[in-house]
């Protein structure tokens, strides 16, 4: 499949047009960013493993009954997806206070839930992405009932089995984001990415973080956190088989 026209770069990832026009190619780049944007980086490596992170909780995922954007893995950071329209809404499941909700709501951080918790984000930069309920995203004509309750619905199980899959790695999946879309016959499906960039991971026995944090909050070794985080995933896969 060949690349064509760039229709959109975002960042951490550019998207081009393919000879199908239902078909897309995702570019992960080695680019961070956090607040927004406001604070903008470059972790090494990071694009290749994200790419390839992703692309195997996609086909996981696909495997357990959530449908995805996925297609095929072309290269290292290039991944072959199907066009869908993005949903305006960032899903965010948490199982550990952490991050703006231990900030906003007064929690420590590290508090383990009862049960995990979503959130909805309006996904927009120039408003900063503001948190909103249901209620708000039907009347801002985001999604249907019926598409929040699916995309709610498949949220839940995709915590479920990274929770599973993480404990293998001797890692705590503390919260994450989402990201779905419509495919043109409005089929809700997974889209975006699943890495260190959209996860909160702790090492199970000592707590160290192995995400985006490292970038966020400075606390150096982000390159070497990312690596472990992928070593140890490939080390379970190859367990497994």
């Amino acid at each position: 499949m060949i690349k064509r026209e760039q229709v959109y770069e975002g960042k951490a990832k550019k998207v081009y047009k393919t000879d199908d026009p239902e078909l897309l190619i995702v570019s992960y780049k080695d680019d961070a960013t956090a607040f927004n944007g406001l604070k903008k980086g470059t972790i090494s490596g990071k694009g290749v493993i994200n790419n390839r992170m992703s692309n195997f909780f996609m086909k996981t995922l696909e495997e357990r009954g959530i449908p995805t954007h996925y297609v095929e893995e072309l290269s290292d950071r290039d991944t072959l997806v199907r066009k869908v329209e993005i949903v305006p809404l960032e899903v965010i499941i948490r199982n550990i206070s952490a991050g703006s909700f231990a900030k906003n709501y007064g929690v420590e951080e590290g508090v383990v839930f009862d049960s995990p918790t979503i959130e909805f984000s309006y996904k927009n930069d120039e408003l900063g992405d503001p948190l909103l309920n249901e209620y708000h995203a039907l009347a801002l004509s985001l999604a249907t009932c019926e598409e929040i309750a699916t995309i709610k619905e498949y949220a839940f199980k995709v915590n479920d089995e990274l929770k599973a899959f993480w404990v293998r790695c001797g890692i705590t999946l503390v919260d994450f984001k989402l990201e779905f879309g419509r495919l043109l016959d409005g089929t809700i499906v997974l889209a975006d990415e699943i890495s260190p960039d959209t996860s909160r991971l702790w090492d199970s026995n000592t707590g160290e973080k192995l995400d985006k944090d490292r970038f966020r909050r400075d606390l150096g070794g982000v390159e070497d956190a990312y690596i472990e985080v992928m070593r140890r995933l490939t080390e379970a896969r190859q367990n497994k088989q």
